[in-house]
């Protein structure tokens, strides 16, 4: 799992409510089946040479580390309130239209803290290329964005909450 890091961690009101639902499912349903496992497979007698057994401790284990890490975000949390972002310029929380000056494609964005991260469906990460270069623009401004493939002209057209 990747280390999260000290600082806060940018969510929307959203992708705060669904680390919540996993962490709540993870301790209250996947926890008590993941110990039945276990349980059962102590049951079939000698545990040092129980594919079973071992299978069920090594989910046990990954299943604890998603708990811990589900925590520290959760912890570490701010969450992006939609009152506190202001429509003129692009931020967190906010759904920016831009046009693609070479292409003429037009893309709509939703700007999210990275956890909520979901490109093929139009949630870009504020720490991704794309996201990094619009943050702090207006509508109406041309922006420059390198990525793998070279640069993206984008032009913004339209912020909305």
């Amino acid at each position: 799992m990747d280390e999260i890091m000290n600082e806060e961690m940018l969510l929307t009101q959203e992708g705060y409510d669904k680390i919540v639902a996993e962490h709540e499912n993870l301790v209250s349903v996947k926890r008590a089946e993941v110990a039945e496992r276990i349980k059962e497979a102590i049951s079939y007698g000698d545990i040092s040479e129980n594919a079973e057994y071992d299978s069920a401790k090594n989910e046990q284990a990954e299943l604890e580390e998603r708990i811990r890490y589900l925590e520290e975000m959760l912890r570490k949390a701010k969450i992006v309130q939609e009152d506190d972002v202001k429509g003129d310029v692009v931020n967190v929380g906010l759904k920016v239209t831009v046009k693609d000056l070479d292409t003429k494609e037009v893309e709509v964005f939703s700007i999210v803290g990275a956890t909520e991260s979901d490109p093929f469906n139009g949630k870009i990460s504020n720490e991704s290329s794309v996201g990094k270069a619009l943050i702090g623009h207006k509508k109406g401004d041309k922006v420059a964005v390198e990525v793998p493939d070279g640069i993206i002209n984008y032009q913004i057209t339209k912020i909305a909450k």
